[in-house]
C-alpha cells in the first residue's frame, strides 16, 4: 500500500492545498501576498542555528512542497498523493535539485511566509501545518508502479502547458499505467516514462537518471537549429568556436570576450551609412566567474560584479554610438536577474518587463519590474533572436520588446519560458518540468509559440550557419545605420 497522511494532517493539508483557490474565487481577485510581506531574512542566523519562528512543518501554495525546519536546517519534501523525502545518492542531478532556500518573508508571522533562495527570485509562498504528515515520515515505496504514480503525480499537479503542448496528460498517462506493472524492470520503467514524454515540445521538461550504472536524460524541444548542427560534422562545439572567431575577427581591436568568455562587445563601422553600430553578444545569463558556491550569496554578487563590469566598459564605448545591436540569437538562458539586469542597460525609466504565476498558486501574477542601471544607452537598439534563443534569453527578449527604443530582429525564439521545477521521482530518478507561466505584462504568453521578431531575418542558415550569422549581424548593422540617419 502507498503511505497516506493521517486523518488530522490529511485534512489539514488539503485545506490548505485549496486555500489560496478558493479564498481568490471568494474575493475575485487572487493574492499578492509578496506586497505586504516583511523584509527579507536569513533562514540560518549567524551561529548557524535556523531562526526559531521558522521552526515547525510548512506546505507551499503550488509548488508541491512541504519543509520540516528544526534547529538545524530545512528538509524539503516532496508531496502530492503521497509526500516523501528523495532518495539521495552521490551530486545531484541537476543544479535546480541541487538548491534550497536561505531566505524568507514574513506575511503573518508564524503562519505563512514567502521563501526564497536568492533576494529577488521566485516567491514561493508556504502556510504552516499543525505537524509534517505523517506519511512524510516514511520511507516512500520505490517500486516501478509507485515511481510511475509519483512521475505522473507531479505532471497533474504542476505542468503547466497541456493546453499548448498536445497531446494532453489522460492519453500519456493512460500509456503509461497500461506499460507498467509490479514486475516492470528498470529498463522497461525508464521508457514507459521517456514515452510520455516524446513529442512534448518542451526543452524545460526533462527526465534525469541512471539505468543500470548508465546515466540517462530525455529531453525534447530543442527547436531545428541546434539538432541540425549537433548532427553536422565537428558538431556544436566547432560551430561555437567558429562563431566566436568570425565575431572577434569582425571587430578587430574593439572586441573584448570576457566574463569567461560568455560576452562578446566591440563596434562596427558600417559601410554603406557611416555610421558607428556597438555590438553586444550574451551567450548565457550567468556564468560569469570560475565560483564554484552556485546559488550561494557570495557567487551571486561576484557574478553580478563582474556582469556590472563588463557593462559598464561595454555602455561607456557605446556612449558615442549611432545605435546598438543586442545580439540574443546564441543565448541559452540562466538566471533571472541577469535576463532582467541586461535590458536594465538600455532602458530610461522603471518598466515591467514580464510577469510569473504558478500552476495551482492561486496567486496573482508577479511582475517582475526592471529599474535602469547607472550606466545606460538609451539610443535606437536593435534585438537579435534566433530559435536558439531560450529561457533567460526569452525574458529579457520579453523585457527588451517593453522598450520604446528596441526593435526585434530575426527568428521566432525557442519558446521555452518556465523556470524547471525540480521533482525527484522516488527510486532517485529526476523529473524537471514546466510549472510557471511567464507573460508580457499585457497577459499575452508566447511557451511554445515563441516570440515572432518585428522584421524576420534568417540568424543561422542551414547552407551557412557560420557566415549567415555575420551576414545577418550586417544586415541588422544597415538596418541600424539607417535609422540612425
Amino acid at each position: 500500500m502507498t503511505p497516506r497522511l493521517s486523518i488530522l494532517a490529511a485534512l489539514a493539508f488539503a485545506a490548505l492545498q485549496g486555500c489560496a483557490t478558493n479564498s481568490a474565487a471568494a474575493s475575485g481577485e487572487a493574492s499578492a501576498p509578496w506586497i505586504e510581506a516583511g523584509p527579507l531574512q536569513p533562514i540560518l542566523r549567524d551561529d548557524g542555528t535556523t531562526d526559531p519562528r521558522l521552526r515547525g512543518a510548512w506546505a507551499s501554495h503550488g509548488y508541491g512542497f512541504v519543509l520540516a525546519i528544526d534547529e538545524d536546517g530545512v528538509t524539503r519534501f516532496q508531496s502530492g498523493e503521497t509526500c516523501y523525502a528523495p532518495r539521495r545518492e552521490g551530486e545531484a542531478l541537476s543544479a535546480m535539485d541541487s538548491i534550497t532556500y536561505r531566505y524568507f518573508r514574513e506575511i503573518e508571522p508564524g503562519k505563512s511566509a514567502i521563501f526564497q533562495l536568492l533576494d529577488g527570485d521566485t516567491n514561493v509562498v508556504f502556510e504552516r501545518l499543525p505537524a509534517l504528515p505523517e506519511a512524510c515520515t516514511s520511507a516512500p515505496e520505490a517500486g516501478p508502479e509507485a515511481v510511475a504514480a509519483a512521475f505522473l503525480d507531479h505532471f497533474e499537479r504542476h505542468y503547466a502547458f497541456f493546453d499548448r503542448r498536445p497531446p494532453g496528460h489522460d492519453e500519456r498517462a493512460a500509456r503509461v499505467r497500461a506499460s507498467v506493472g509490479p514486475e516492470t524492470g528498470e529498463a522497461e520503467l525508464w521508457d514507459a516514462l521517456a514515452a510520455y514524454m516524446e513529442g512534448l515540445s518542451d526543452s524545460h521538461t526533462k527526465l534525469i537518471g541512471a539505468v543500470a550504472g548508465e546515466r540517462r536524460r530525455v529531453q525534447d524541444g530543442q527547436g531545428t537549429t541546434l539538432p541540425r548542427i549537433r548532427a553536422s560534422k565537428g558538431g556544436e562545439g566547432s560551430w561555437l568556436l567558429n562563431l566566436i572567431g568570425q565575431a572577434k575577427k569582425r571587430l578587430g581591436k574593439s572586441a573584448h570576450h570576457e566574463a569567461q568568455d560568455r560576452i562578446l562587445w566591440g563596434m562596427i563601422d558600417e559601410p554603406k551609412t557611416g555610421a558607428r553600430i556597438g555590438y553586444l553578444q550574451v551567450f548565457v545569463m550567468g556564468g560569469f566567474t570560475t565560483r564554484e558556491d552556485f546559488a550561494s550569496p557570495e557567487w551571486a554578487a561576484a557574478e553580478m560584479a563582474e556582469f556590472d563590469r563588463v557593462m559598464d566598459e561595454a555602455m561607456t564605448a557605446f556612449g558615442g554610438a549611432d545605435a546598438v545591436i543586442v545580439d540574443l540569437s546564441n543565448n541559452r538562458g540562466g538566471w533571472d536577474r541577469v535576463a532582467k539586469a541586461l535590458p536594465s542597460r538600455f532602458a530610461s525609466a522603471p518598466f515591467t518587463g514580464f510577469t510569473t504565476v504558478s500552476q495551482g498558486s492561486g496567486l496573482a501574477p508577479f511582475p517582475h519590474s526592471i529599474i535602469p542601471a547607472a550606466l545606460t544607452y538609451i539610443g535606437p537598439v536593435f534585438l537579435m533572436t534566433s530559435d536558439v534563443t531560450v529561457s533567460g534569453g526569452e525574458l529579457a527578449t520579453l523585457a527588451f520588446r517593453q522598450l520604446p527604443n528596441v526593435t526585434h530582429v530575426g527568428s521566432r525564439t525557442r519558446g521555452a519560458f518556465s523556470t524547471p521545477l525540480a521533482k525527484p521521482l522516488p527510486n532517485g530518478w529526476l523529473l524537471e518540468l514546466s510549472n510557471e507561466t511567464f507573460a508580457a505584462p499585457d497577459g499575452t504568453v508566447f511557451e511554445e509559440t515563441g516570440i515572432a521578431p518585428q522584421v524576420a531575418l534568417a540568424i543561422y542558415p542551414e547552407d551557412a550557419p557560420v557566415a549567415g550569422h555575420w551576414e545577418a549581424v550586417m544586415k541588422v548593422a544597415a538596418m541600424a545605420g539607417r535609422a540612425s540617419q
